[in-house]
């Protein structure tokens, strides 16, 4: 993370600095530190100023926002890093749980305080977003594999309460932002190698004379990955454009698409394998060749007008598609009902939308008036994962006959209004308001076994509010409550739990009322401290109650609970030194009891999960410590990240083991005529450890655990010419 000075600066004035975390002891000990902010160097000049975030839609310092946010800089998403999973930046922020499957096939596991954790593949309940184009679609269903590491020049995470600002399924937000400004032209290939024959190349270019800038990164990642059947390609490339003095104002324009073809899904393994032997491939994935195949490609335009001198009109459009073909570890027997949708899905997704606000100004107060407006279209099919007749297959793991077809659209449609009041130097009040409205619609195209198309629609209400009080320039307290709204996605409308065909309908909109509070700390020039506290209460919250061969279903709980402590430190006690920690507690539970089945297609809900049972793939302790010594002759990086185990379904029957891991990574910058090519070298799970890396929730099987890796190693190069 990036340091900042501790002198006192302007209220708002605005630099892209990096937060870093220290969450001391909740893990380990009744009492907490506060938040410690990214160390500067102690010389004026070399100093930095205290972090602005830009996630709650306002260039604001960190300390008068009432709301939990890190932002991760350039150096700390790049520096020794692969740079193709988000867990690699994300895993120091509390509060925040990437699970890496291993498993290109399905996406890292991603959570924000529990939110997100039921997700079988790719992320849901959380809103993502690339350059501010949304990487979450309308109906809060999310993918982060095209997000371009290797181009970010800033994350920001925003957990807590102001998260509903951003409508469906915020339980946390995400945001990349490439770098794009004025700047001389740099170029600059990279490349790494590794275990498993890992291997990534890319090349990274910037530059503009102002007004106008441009950015371009394109890549590829390979790997055999660790287990047998885990090999994947993902072929990447981000093209930027701004012209920041147009007649319409500041113009950025993004381009971004991603391949990744026939990635293979090795599939989870059930609590006997995984004791003898985790390093082994399910049979079924063999089989079936589990695999699936995905292209993705999004344009987007940003456009922010001055319209006078206290009023600006943002106004952002996007359009996109996603194709994805995955054959499942489905049994044949499974597939003879006539309502089967068959073990191959196969769908064609294209989507847009666009978001526009206006910005007053007016000096104590500022105020956000909007409409976002989203739409999502797409023709889903399902075949067979076989040929020839289901007692005497030809064979296996291939497309085979038609079983499913529908067009399945969802629309949304939220305005919005948000503003802040400067009440006195030490009080800031913030309130916002969104109204969501969401509706689904399905179209049977299929009808060989009836007509079953259908529709649903949620709405909500969902408002925010916040007080900030600066008893000194370089502390903060404040307190916040927003209501939260999560709608289904289409595919957890997909499929009923008794195995009847057609839309879920019967499932709820989940609705959490979410309060936080919190203080914030800049120590002098080196060390930023934040300790955040918070409840969560859901109603009808949305969990899996069966999952078979890759197909899960989803029913509602009438009431859960999250209650923790997050908290962050960075400190920097010598020039060259930098040290970061942070950690987590949070004890996610059901409030109620609640019936579901154990196997899919059941007709009445025969297993009970009861009220206190623990939410499945929330960690109830995470804790995170890292080293760096920065010298002329050789960077050195320690790490060290803890986690609790992870129940792997609803009644708690079965759990992974909490573990440690730690890494270290080295780097050397070097002259090599006019350029300064950086090596580094990094080994990843020092100890050799063996432990779970993910779970697969409800995995009606019982393959609910996704081993981790053990001792690896990466070298690479960056090479800026």
């Amino acid at each position: 993370m990036k340091k900042f000075h501790g002198a006192k600066p302007g209220r708002r004035s605005v630099v892209h600095a990096r937060v870093g975390a220290f969450s001391v002891a909740t893990v380990l000990a009744p009492t907490v530190l506060a938040q410690a902010n990214p160390p500067a160097a102690p010389t004026e000049a070399e100093a930095l100023s205290p972090v602005v975030v830009t996630a709650t839609r306002s260039e604001r310092l960190m300390l008068d926002v009432p709301a939990s946010v890190d932002v991760i800089d350039r150096q700390t998403i790049r520096d020794a890093q692969l740079r193709v999973n988000l867990s690699e930046s994300l895993v120091q922020v509390p509060g925040v749980v990437v699970l890496n499957r291993q498993n290109y096939a399905q996406d890292l596991q991603l959570s924000i305080r529990g939110f997100g954790s039921r997700s079988t593949f790719g992320e849901r309940g959380i809103q993502l977003f690339v350059d501010g184009v949304p990487a979450t679609f309308p109906d809060g269903q999310g993918q982060v594999s095209h997000f371009p590491l290797n181009a970010a020049e800033r994350i920001e995470v925003l957990r807590g309460p102001f998260s509903a600002l951003y409508g469906n399924s915020s339980g946390g937000v995400i945001l990349l932002t490439t770098d794009l400004k004025p700047q001389p032209t740099r170029l600059e290939p990279t490349a790494a190698y590794g275990s498993y024959n890992t291997r990534r190349v890319g090349f990274d270019g910037v530059g503009g004379d102002q007004p106008n800038a441009f950015a371009v990164d394109v890549g590829q990642f390979k790997t055999d990955g660790p287990r047998l059947h885990s090999e994947a390609r993902r072929d990447s490339a981000s093209v930027r454009t701004a012209f920041l003095d147009s007649p319409l104002g500041e113009v950025r324009i993004s381009l971004n698409a991603l391949n990744m073809p026939e990635a293979q899904d090795a599939l989870g393994l059930t609590h006997a394998q995984l004791t003898q032997n985790p390093g082994q491939t399910a049979i079924q994935a063999l089989q079936f060749n589990t695999r699936k195949t995905t292209r993705q490609e999004t344009a987007g335009v940003d456009i922010r007008s001055h319209l006078s001198a206290n009023t600006t009109l943002t106004t952002t459009m996007w359009i996109g598609r996603r194709d994805v073909t995955q054959f499942q570890a489905i049994v044949i027997a499974a597939q003879t009902p006539a309502s089967s949708p068959g073990g191959v899905i196969d769908f064609d997704r294209e989507f847009g939308g666009g978001d526009i606000h206006a910005t007053f100004d007016t000096g104590p107060v500022t105020t956000h008036i909007g409409l976002n407006a989203q739409l999502e279209d797409e023709h889903r099919r399902g075949y067979n994962n076989f040929t020839g007749s289901s007692a005497s297959p030809d064979q296996v793991g291939v497309e085979g006959l038609l079983r499913r077809s529908e067009t399945n659209t969802v629309t949304s449609v939220d305005p919005y209004l948000q503003t802040e009041w400067d009440i006195s130097d030490a009080w800031r009040f913030h309130a916002g308001v969104r109204a969501s409205e969401v509706h689904f619609k399905s179209r049977d195209k299929y009808l060989l076994n009836g007509d079953d198309s259908g529709s649903t629609s949620y709405s909500g209400v969902n408002p925010t509010a916040g007080l900030v009080f600066k008893p000194f320039d370089a502390m903060s307290v404040y307190a916040s409550y927003g209501r939260g709204f999560e709608t289904p996605t289409l595919n957890e409308l997909a499929y009923r739990p008794d195995g009847s065909a057609g839309l879920n309908t019967s499932l709820l909109a989940a609705r959490s009322d979410n309060y936080e509070a919190g203080v914030k700390n800049l120590w002098g020039s080196s060390v930023r401290s934040t300790l955040a506290v918070f409840a969560v209460r859901t109603k009808n919250e949305i969990v899996t109650v069966g999952n078979t061969g890759g197909r899960a279903t989803f029913g509602n709980a009438t009431r859960t609970s999250r209650d923790g402590v997050e908290a962050e430190l960075e400190w920097t006690p010598t020039q060259r030194l930098s040290i970061v920690a942070s950690a987590s507690v949070i004890n996610a539970r059901f409030e109620s009891s609640f019936s579901e089945c154990s196997t899919t297609g059941c007709a009445v809900p025969n297993v009970l999960v009861a009220s206190g049972d623990k939410l499945p793939a929330v960690p109830a302790r995470t804790a995170y410590l890292s080293a760096n010594y920065r010298s002329p002759l050789l960077d050195v990086g320690i790490a060290v990240r803890g986690q609790a185990g992870l129940y792997v379904n609803n009644p708690n029957t079965d759990r992974s083991a909490g573990y440690g891991v730690a890494s270290l990574s080295l780097a050397h910058t070097f002259s090599v005529g006019a350029t300064k090519p950086r090596l580094f070298g990094r080994l990843d799970n020092l100890f050799n450890r063996h432990y779970v890396g993910s779970v697969i929730v409800e995995e009606t099987n019982q393959r609910f655990f996704e081993p981790a890796p053990g001792r690896n190693w990466l070298v690479g190069v960056d090479w800026p010419l």
